[in-house]
């Protein structure tokens, strides 16, 4: 884990992107870069959560809520995803 990216940190979606539901998973088209990304169910779902502000801690809140997943691995997969993201300019701390 690099030092970036905190559980209690806030991200949000950067505006920008053409989102749409295929067969279940999240696929995304960034306007800025005009790259293609397939977020998958899982990634999807931690898009939605990101819509408004959210800390790291509570997205991981509801995965584990809703997936059978423990909380360590579920944070780190968190984490990944996120920086991620925050490299491709997708999502933002706030």
């Amino acid at each position: 884990m690099s030092g970036s990216v905190a559980l209690e940190q806030s991200y949000q979606q950067v505006e920008g992107n053409l989102v749409s539901d295929m067969n279940g998973e999240k696929v995304m088209l960034s306007i800025a870069s005009g790259k293609y990304y397939n977020l998958g169910q899982v990634g999807g779902a931690i898009w939605e959560l990101l819509q408004a502000p959210a800390t790291l801690a509570s997205v991981v809140d509801q995965l584990t809520n809703e997936y059978e997943i423990d909380r360590d691995t579920c944070e780190s997969q968190v984490i990944r995803f996120i920086e991620s993201l925050l490299q491709e300019g997708l999502v933002k701390a706030v």
